[in-house]
């Protein structure tokens, strides 16, 4: 599943941990929120860091250096809805995920995703002024 979002195109749902949230609270509250659908955690599989200096969408606000997580989750229940931080809400083969993606970061973490032997990938990049991968290695 992925969600078009109005900041960023298509992408996987996502979001920041709310206070007393653990990691795995917080990416299911996000896919939730973001898609109408239950999940559970299958496993993480990637973490990144996107550690450019850039100012947010609004043009004004500092975007701070940003630690990802990216998990793999199995559906359980619920039908696709959109919310106010999504327009669409689709399901996709594995095989054609990549022909939406359009932000180059992402890209290179859904083709991570779907290249996932059971080594977590660490990288460090940055997205402005294009996108750059500083480091990359595996953790497990």
């Amino acid at each position: 599943m992925i969600v078009k979002t109005h900041n960023r195109g298509w992408d996987c749902t996502g979001g920041q941990i709310e206070i007393g949230e653990n990691l795995e609270e917080g990416v299911l509250r996000e896919i939730l929120e973001e898609s109408g659908v239950k999940a559970s955690v299958r496993c993480l599989c990637g973490i990144y860091s996107n550690v450019g200096q850039h100012v947010f969408y609004d043009g004004i606000t500092p975007v701070p250096t940003k630690v990802m997580f990216d998990f793999i989750c199995d559906y359980i229940e619920g039908d696709l809805t959109t919310s106010n931080e999504t327009s669409e809400v689709i399901w996709v083969p594995k095989e054609k995920v990549l022909d939406y993606i359009t932000s180059p970061a992402q890209y290179y973490r859904f083709q991570n995703l779907l290249n996932f032997d059971g080594r977590i990938h660490y990288c460090s990049y940055v997205t402005k002024p294009e996108f750059k991968v500083l480091s990359s290695r595996f953790v497990s």
